[in-house]
């Protein structure tokens, strides 16, 4: 009979374990045997593939719990526990098996019971390893980024352009949305992908040292100069610069930018020499430079020379799908941290993540699953884990009893939607209403499809809104 799934069994081999291990193999499973947790753990380092596997917990394996708990929070691998009658009857093994395993046999379990779990388990390891590689083509393999939204590939499309020209780019977005991780990825497909890449906060560092950051400074300059120093700018020759947060630049330090626009040289604190730099700059803020420049708080020449190119990163509330996408994205990105029964997330934590609207944007997102991911005590991440509960509504602040209605319409509609992944039969079946009624609510409360679009309705969903007006208006003019 030919093995048809891999198989890694941990245990010190016995007459009990050894006549699970003979059965198995007769069940079609390809078994690789180790015994003990330290060779277990070069084995899954050197053979990646075992979606499933079984640890043989007799009285002596329990001294090393901490081995066992490390490898399972290591390794993707799902594990079923099985141990003697005996162990059983200690409590702190049975909260131990509970809390680290997928399942839970003892020798004395039927092999066909046996053989099933492993399947069971096998099964929901290669559709978790299906959906998690179908995550991957959501990334955009050359920025390093993950969505799938419309927003997000535009941005890609906008990035490839950008980073084709040696122009200075303003990246514009609100804050937590992944400036800095958009002008890397801009300066990786450019050609100066080879030459250094520096970031430098501007609203981070004192007004007085600001200068002598980005341009350096002589020997003997100031008080404390001993000795010379390179300037960010400089040091980035070749390369790409990244200023972030312009908008808190002081008004005498933009003069110096914009002559180093303008001229590409300049001269360190205490300096008298011109030094010509050749080094791409991009500049970033969360604030409007346009109502700063109306304000006389950010130069409007500097202003146009850092605008030649303009992006803006779309928000998290904007991106649709893509919520769910980096939330499970994040949530394997800290697999080390949390607790090994934590397996995901509940169907209601995902339809309320996509409803909420995010202000930390994508740095809220990854603090609140990183929190629930070490705090969840359950198999799957709730919303009161991700500190998200219903009662967050909007609607404790409303002015009237009419806004209050809508607002709760609103919600009511948005969570139907999401539960049904934004499918609009299923969701006004759900509700109990017509396709026409929904799309009808849908152009009064303002929601489009899965936020198809940044800033608007994306066009399918325009002709779904018209026709639905259209179909409304002609209904109301038959029963005249």
């Amino acid at each position: 009979m030919k093995a048809t799934n891999d198989l890694i069994v941990v245990g010190k081999m016995d007459g009990h374990l050894d006549e699970i291990v003979s059965g198995l193999k007769d069940r079609d499973w390809n078994i690789t045997h180790v015994e003990n947790i330290q060779k277990s753990q070069r084995t899954l380092h050197n053979k990646q593939g075992f979606l499933v596997g079984i640890i043989y917990l007799d009285t002596a394996c329990f001294e090393t719990l901490w081995s066992i708990e490390g490898i399972l929070n290591e390794f993707s691998t799902r594990w079923i526990a099985v141990t003697p009658e005996t162990v059983i009857k200690d409590a702190s093994a049975c909260r131990m098996i509970s809390r680290l395993f997928s399942g839970y046999h003892t020798i004395s379990t039927d092999l066909d019971k046996l053989h099933q779990s492993l399947s069971h388990q096998h099964s929901f390891a290669s559709l978790v390893l299906a959906h998690h590689d179908d995550d991957r083509l959501e990334e955009c393999q050359d920025c390093h980024m993950v969505g799938a939204s419309p927003a997000m590939k535009a941005l890609y499309r906008t990035i490839h352009k950008v980073s084709t020209v040696d122009a200075p780019v303003f990246i514009q977005g609100e804050s937590g949305t992944g400036k800095e991780l958009t002008a890397r990825a801009i300066h990786e497909e450019s050609l100066r992908a080879s030459a250094p890449f520096n970031a430098i906060n501007c609203g981070a560092l004192p007004a007085n040292l600001i200068q002598s950051e980005l341009f350096g400074h002589e020997k003997g300059a100031f008080t404390g100069a001993s000795q010379r120093k390179v300037g960010i700018i400089e040091g980035t020759e070749g390369g790409t610069l990244f200023l972030d947060e312009i908008g808190d630049l002081p008004l005498d330090m933009q003069v110096n930018l914009l002559r180093f626009l303008e001229n590409r040289t300049i001269q360190r604190v205490g300096g008298l020499k011109e030094i010509t730099v050749d080094v791409r700059v991009l500049a970033a803020t969360h604030v409007n430079l346009e109502e700063a420049v109306e304000k006389g708080t950010f130069r409007e020449d500097l202003f146009h020379r850092l605008n030649v190119l303009h992006i803006k990163i779309p928000p998290l509330r904007e991106r649709g799908d893509d919520i769910e996408i980096l939330a499970r994205h994040f949530f394997d990105q800290f697999a080390n941290e949390k607790s090994i029964q934590v397996r995901g997330f509940t169907r209601e934590s995902l339809a309320i993540m996509r409803l909420y609207e995010w202000p930390g944007n994508i740095r809220e997102l990854i603090n609140r699953i990183r929190r629930a991911m070490v705090m969840c005590e359950h198999s799957l991440i709730r919303p009161t884990d991700l500190g998200l509960e219903r009662r967050q509504s909007a609607s404790r602040y409303a002015e009237s009893l009419e806004e209050a209605r809508d607002i709760a319409e609103r919600s009511v509609v948005m969570a139907a939607l999401a539960r049904n992944s934004f499918n609009i039969q299923h969701t006004a079946r759900e509700l109990g209403i017509s396709r026409v009624t929904l799309y009808r609510l849908m152009d009064k409360h303002d929601i489009n499809r899965g936020n198809e679009a940044t800033g608007g309705k994306g066009e399918s969903w325009r002709r779904h809104s018209t026709s639905s007006k259209i179909l409304h208006l002609s209904s109301v003019s038959k029963s005249r």
